[in-house]
C-alpha cells in the first residue's frame, strides 16, 4: 500500500507559497520547534531554527519586507527565494548521547525504461551530545560541512561517520531485546521501509523526469529514526556530497561512484 505524508515526512510547509505560508503562521505554537531550510541547497546552508515566537515574527516580517520591495521595484514579480518549514523531531534515537542520520542512495539508472537501484550508504553522527535546546547548529545538522566547524571536529572525524554494518551491530546490541526489535533490524525492517519510501517518492516525480536514453540521476536520501524506531525521511539531494574526508567515506563513497556508473 502507499504510506500517507505523514507517516513518513515531518509536517512541512512552502514558505514562497502564499497559503503555505499562511498556514504555518497560523498553525504554529510557543514552545515548538521547526527547522527552515532553503529548498535548492546543500552542506547546510542558510539552515537556522525557529525556536520561540520571536524568531517566528522575525521571520514573517522577513518575508513580508521582501514582497514589499519586489512589488515596489516596478519589475516582473518575482516570488521570495525557495524555503521550507519542516517541524522538527526533537526527540530522535541517539548514539552514544549523539544525534544522527542515515545517508543511502536512490540511482534512477535509466528513465526509458524507467530502472531503479537502492544502494546502503552510512551513518552520519554529530561531534557532541544531542541538547534539543542548543543554539549551537552543530548539535542539530549531522552533515560533514557543519560538523567541520565544530571545534573537536579534527579529532573526531573518523567517529562522525559509521558503516551500516557498525550501526546494524550496535542496534543488536543495544536496542534489540529492550526495544523488540527483529534481529538485524538494520537490514531488514529499516532497509525495506527506506526503499518503500523512496519508491513513492520517485512514482510522484517521475512525470517531471526526462523519458530519453542517458538519463540518469544519483540522488542522496536522508532517513532520521526517532526513540519509537519511527522512519522519517528529511529531505532527498540531487546532488549528494561525494567527499572521502574520513576513513569510513574513503570505503564507502568509491564503492558507490564505481557501481553507479
Amino acid at each position: 500500500r502507499l504510506l500517507k505524508m505523514e507517516e513518513f515526512f515531518p509536517e512541512s510547509f512552502r514558505l514562497d507559497l502564499t497559503d503555505e505560508r499562511n498556514a504555518f503562521f497560523e498553525l504554529y505554537k510557543e514552545e515548538q520547534i521547526w527547522i527552515c531550510k532553503p529548498s535548492c541547497s546543500n552542506q547546510g546552508r542558510g539552515i537556522f531554527l525557529l525556536k520561540n515566537p520571536a524568531a517566528v515574527n522575525t521571520l514573517r516580517a522577513k518575508l513580508h519586507s521582501t514582497e514589499e520591495y519586489l512589488l515596489n521595484k516596478r519589475v516582473p514579480y518575482k516570488a521570495p527565494q525557495a524555503r521550507i518549514v519542516q517541524r522538527y523531531i526533537h526527540q530522535p534515537l541517539l548514539l552514544e548521547g549523539k544525534k544522527f542520520d542515515v545517508r543511502s542512495y536512490l540511482l534512477i539508472a535509466c528513465t526509458a525504461p524507467y530502472v531503479l537501484f537502492f544502494a546502503q550508504g552510512y551513518i552520519r553522527l554529530t561531534c557532541v551530545n544531542y541538547d534539543a535546546a542548543s543554539d549551537d547548529l552543530t548539535v542539530h545538522l549531522t552533515n560533514q560541512y557543519m560538523q567541520k566547524k565544530n571545534s573537536l571536529y579534527s579529532q573526531l572525524k573518523d567517529e562522525t561517520v559509521w558503516r551500516m554494518e557498525h550501526f546494524n551491530s550496535y542496534v543488536n546490541e543495544k536496542f534489540r531485546k529492550t526495544n523488540g526489535l527483529p534481529k538485524d533490524w538494520v537490514f531488514t525492517v529499516f532497509t525495506k521501509r527506506m526503499q518503500q519510501i523512496m519508491l513513492q517518492c520517485f512514482l510522484a516525480a517521475k512525470h517531471k523526469l526526462d523519458c530519453k536514453l542517458g538519463y540518469f540521476d544519483l540522488i542522496g536520501c536522508d532517513f532520521l529514526i526517532d526513540e519509537n524506531f519511527k522512519v522519517w525521511l528529511l529531505e532527498m539531494n540531487a546532488n549528494p556530497a561525494l567527499h572521502t574526508n574520513c576513513k569510513a567515506l574513503r570505503d564507502i563513497i568509491p564503492a558507490v561512484v564505481y557501481e553507479s556508473l
